[in-house]
């Protein structure tokens, strides 16, 4: 059944998700942001928090400029709200493939090949996105361009004018209030899985072996996949470890069971404190980071089978850096 307010040619939500992305990017209809995005939007990713569609326009003209055959691949959109209330919240995934053929952000064409995740959280209502949450895995497109991506952070700072000029990452302080205030679903996959990762975060790792399926796969920061129980073990630990006492939020949490599909949760989550300890970020610097982080799980008869977590390595990189100096 056709979504009230919204255009009819999309079938239902997921198709109207996949149908504006492909509609912007591939099909160049860049000037449909006006009608699809509202004129206020605030677009919130780990690099930065911007308002306005057509602050939105311009980065993606840009983006474009350096990857012109960019595409991006949809694999899922877990979803949840009514079109009746306005209150509309699509967690989409993305693979996308690009080659680096113009100069930009990411230096100089190197006609390099790439490919990597994308989530992003939209809120919708009559055929506008008015609110989104948008997480790239930068630590793997960095790394595809021959970029460690501590160094990356550290060059773009002086690229944008140095400590005091350049974009800051987006952190809770330099948040702009959206319309939606919707927080998910009470769907009992979706309130598992949070708990779960609730209980990794306050360092109860016994829960892995409970929760995960041996044969899970983990699709995880840096471009990595990785599979077993003693892979989520370390990437959880080491992260935690990095980052011992920050405080852990979940912001949004969607399940959904549909036809042909498995069992899914689509989850956005924030991790906020001090670089204390030694894991995944080195040498503990003592500075204050904010994590926006976004994870898909998919479930099925032994357990969790199939992982997606997404943050910005980059970003957490360039605060460690702009408070360490």
């Amino acid at each position: 059944m056709p979504l009230k307010g919204f255009d009819k040619k999309f079938r239902d939500f997921p198709d109207y998700i996949l149908g504006v992305t492909k509609e912007i990017w591939e099909d160049r209809g860049i000037a449909t942001l006006h009608r699809y995005y509202a004129p206020d939007i605030v677009v919130r990713s780990p690099a930065s928090v911007v308002r306005g569609n057509r602050n939105v326009i311009g980065a993606t003209m840009t983006t474009l400029a350096e990857f012109p055959d960019r595409q991006l691949l949809g694999e899922d959109v877990i979803w949840s709200g009514s079109d009746e209330d306005g209150t509309l919240l699509s967690s989409h995934r993305l693979l996308s493939t690009a080659t680096h053929l113009g100069d930009g952000v990411y230096g100089r064409a190197s006609g390099k090949s790439l490919t990597y995740r994308i989530i992003a959280d939209c809120a919708a209502r009559d055929n506008m996105i008015y609110d989104e949450w948008l997480i790239r895995d930068q630590g793997a497109i960095v790394r595809q361009l021959g970029w460690d991506p501590k160094q990356f952070a550290i060059d773009l700072i002086e690229r944008e004018g140095g400590p005091e000029a350049c974009v800051k990452p987006f952190t809770p302080e330099i948040d702009m209030a959206g319309d939606y205030k919707g927080r998910g679903n009470d769907h009992p996959v979706g309130k598992d899985y949070a708990d779960f990762l609730s209980a990794i975060m306050a360092a109860d790792f016994r829960a892995i072996p409970k929760v995960y399926d041996r044969a899970c796969q983990l699709d995880l920061p840096g471009g990595v996949t990785a599979h077993g129980r003693g892979a989520a073990d370390r990437f959880w630990m080491e992260l935690r470890a990095a980052f011992p006492d920050a405080h852990f939020e979940i912001h949004h949490v969607i399940g959904r069971t549909d036809a042909a599909m498995p069992p899914r949760v689509a989850l956005r989550w924030s991790l906020t404190g001090t670089h204390d300890g030694w894991g995944g970020f080195g040498a503990p610097t003592k500075a204050e980071v904010h994590i926006m982080g976004m994870s898909h799980a998919e479930f099925g008869p032994y357990g969790l089978k199939r992982e997606f977590v997404i943050f910005d390595e980059t970003a957490i990189w360039k605060q460690i850096a702009l408070k360490t100096g």
